[in-house]
């Protein structure tokens, strides 16, 4: 047995330990090369897999081999073959989060880790019982790793299973906590409930969230990506803001920010003193350079995807020490808020 379907077999059986499957519902695949896939037999029990429910197939859904390949088939080779960098797709039932979805068509977590790792999760709509129109799923997944089928289920792509199954297990267990806060403000607004004190903390939704309308001059102006216009542009609007300036002096935010694009190599450096950006430049030595192709960079320009959340799912590279650039979480979640105003073409 090969290490690619032994870690499905181990994935599958941790998602069912965890209570993330059940029954006979859910599959997994892993990317081989460019052209093959393993994935999951149909009719299988993600926690009882053996080697003889791992069947390799190609992108166009033909089994190598014998056996019938999961009724989700479909949908794997569609990821597979728009997403270049997905190596593994995995789909779940998972109670609680399909449940909250029913009525629901997107959930924001309210802890900073899972607001990192999850984002913003949105729900695709879903007439079958099977996917028959991967399009929306796919290019849900182009901004988040994680993405709901409305009546359905769970699907999260990564560069591994593990990682995977973290973003399912993780937004299970922050759709949770959810209810539990409702239970308890409920509870806390009736009467004889003996916790009538109780108060919820106070919401914690990322600045990065929020979208205040851009400056009249920049209204309705589109930039060329990484040019010497936009990059003066966000100067401007980074120091000419006072709620910047005031988060960056509280958190005494100095130090050296660079953003790259990947295809070129083109650098694009940043000085912060106290919030403040003193100098621009082409240092590809700053302590904190962030490198994406042209489609991730266009994506968060216009408002598509979270920074934090796209570097956390890899689809952004950050050298440099991500806890220490957490500690400038306000400010920096202000700075990429302030970026979406300067769209690009």
């Amino acid at each position: 047995m090969n290490n690619q379907s032994q870690e499905i077999i181990r994935i599958g059986k941790l998602l069912w330990d965890k209570g993330l499957v059940f029954g006979f519902n859910g599959n997994i695949s892993v990317r081989l090369d460019a052209n093959t896939l393993l994935i999951t037999a149909t009719g299988t029990c993600l926690g009882y897999l053996t080697e003889k429910d791992i069947l390799t197939m190609n992108v166009s859904g033909e089994v190598i081999g014998t056996g019938k390949a999961s009724s989700e088939r479909l949908m794997h080779t569609a990821i597979y073959k728009a997403l270049p960098n997905v190596k593994c797709v995995v789909h779940t039932h998972t109670t609680y989060t399909t449940g909250f979805f029913l009525n629901n068509d997107h959930f924001t977590p309210k802890t900073f880790e899972a607001q990192f790792y999850l984002g913003q999760v949105k729900a695709i709509v879903q007439t079958a019982p099977s996917v028959t129109d991967p399009a929306p799923v796919v290019e849900a997944l182009k901004a988040n790793n994680i993405v709901v089928l409305k009546n359905h289920g769970v699907v999260a792509v990564g560069d591994d299973l593990f990682n995977a199954f973290v973003l399912i297990q993780e937004l299970e267990e922050q759709v949770k906590m959810d209810l539990v806060n409702v239970h308890y403000l409920q509870k806390s607004a009736g009467s004889g409930s003996g916790i009538a004190s109780w108060a919820p903390p106070p919401s914690v939704d990322p600045p990065v969230r929020q979208h205040p309308s851009p400056p009249a001059d920049f209204s309705g102006k589109k930039y060329k990506l990484f040019s010497k216009e936009q990059i003066e542009a966000i100067v401007k609007l980074v120091n000419n803001d006072s709620q910047m300036q005031e988060l960056g002096s509280k958190t005494a935010m100095n130090m050296d920010l660079a953003v790259c694009l990947q295809e070129t190599g083109d650098v694009h450096s940043f000085k912060f003193e106290n919030g403040r950006i003193t100098k621009t430049g082409k240092d590809v030595n700053a302590e904190f350079l962030i490198t994406a192709n042209e489609a991730i960079w266009r994506s968060v320009f216009n408002r598509e995807i979270d920074p934090f959340v796209a570097t956390t799912q890899k689809k952004m590279n950050l050298r440099g020490d991500f806890a220490r650039i957490s500690k400038w979480y306000a400010p920096c979640s202000r700075i990429f808020q302030l970026w979406t105003n300067v769209p690009v073409e």
